[in-house]
């Protein structure tokens, strides 16, 4: 794995609905890291793919998150869906951000499924959330054996940024309070 770089990543959002947002143990954090990073994505250019997981029963994403492209779901790993793996392989980048609800279920299916079609994943651990911290945990270590990068929303922006000359650096800085 190597430090992600703007030109070659992508965003992926797994399910940050309204339903499933409220239901998380780190419900603040999530929602507070999650806007941050489509905010920075929007900024950057990078793609953004968003997945919802039967919107009729659990909503829509979140209004502070928006992307690029949309997928209804029902499979916990988001890839099940052969047009979502085409879109992505459209954008011909190798490094997937991914963060989402719920870790130990969608984020991790979708991470294992991510990894085994060749992509470098980059997890969130400040933006993604379970109903309980236990589940949490264990969600974030089988990603991590899996042999995802587990990092914090401003390690991620800076990566990206990678240095203060950035043309938008200011802009992205301001995001972080």
């Amino acid at each position: 794995m190597t430090i992600l770089n703007q030109d070659n990543a992508i965003l992926m959002v797994v399910d940050i609905q309204e339903k499933l947002l409220n239901a998380v143990f780190n419900k603040e954090q999530v929602e507070k890291n999650a806007a941050i990073i489509s905010k920075a994505a929007s900024i950057l250019g990078l793609p953004v793919f968003i997945t919802e997981q039967y919107p009729k029963g659990l909503g829509a994403t979140v209004e502070t998150i928006k992307g690029n492209y949309y997928f209804e779901k029902t499979s916990f790993n988001a890839l099940e869906d052969a047009e979502l793996l085409n879109e992505i392989e459209k954008c011909e980048r190798k490094q997937i951000i991914l963060m989402g609800i719920e870790t130990h279920i969608c984020v991790h299916q979708t991470a294992a499924g991510l990894i085994e079609n060749g992509f470098e994943v980059t997890v969130l651990s400040d933006a993604c959330g379970s109903r309980f911290k236990e589940h949490y945990e264990a969600g974030l270590d089988c990603i991590r054996a899996n042999g995802a990068q587990i990092k914090p929303t401003e390690m991620v922006l800076f990566e990206l940024l990678k240095s203060a000359k950035h043309p938008n650096f200011k802009e992205i800085q301001a995001l972080i309070k």
